[in-house]
């Protein structure tokens, strides 16, 4: 068996030789941790707007955590440029965005109706 730790191995022997029967690994659980979202511009019409020089990968998972617990907020983008995700990919934030289904656009080209 391939354990993932020395620990885990050893303690795998110990419960082999207690003849403690046992499964190794075999199930995953999602969960949830708690933590708080502070937007950054909130308009009165219900539009929320993160600025975004960089969009780190703790950020895209903060935000896709943030749509899955609510859904009915309405978080749209604005970055400074449109860089891809990182040097090795050809995805851009832009293009994440668009995948993710949050409206994007880049400093200073913002749409007016994002303040109707």
């Amino acid at each position: 068996m391939n354990y993932r730790s020395g620990l885990e191995e050893r303690l795998g022997k110990f419960l082999d030789k207690h003849a403690v029967p046992y499964l190794y690994e075999i199930e995953k659980f999602d969960y949830v941790t708690k933590s708080k979202y502070t937007p950054d511009f909130f308009i009165p019409n219900g539009v929320i707007i993160e600025a975004k020089g960089f969009f780190k990968p703790r950020d895209r998972s903060k935000h896709l955590a943030v749509k899955a617990a609510h859904p009915e907020l309405d978080i749209r983008f604005v970055f400074q440029r449109n860089n891809t995700l990182s040097s090795k990919s050809k995805t851009n934030y832009g293009d994440w965005c668009d995948k993710h289904g949050f409206k994007w656009c880049i400093f200073p080209n913002i749409p007016t109706d994002w303040f109707k």
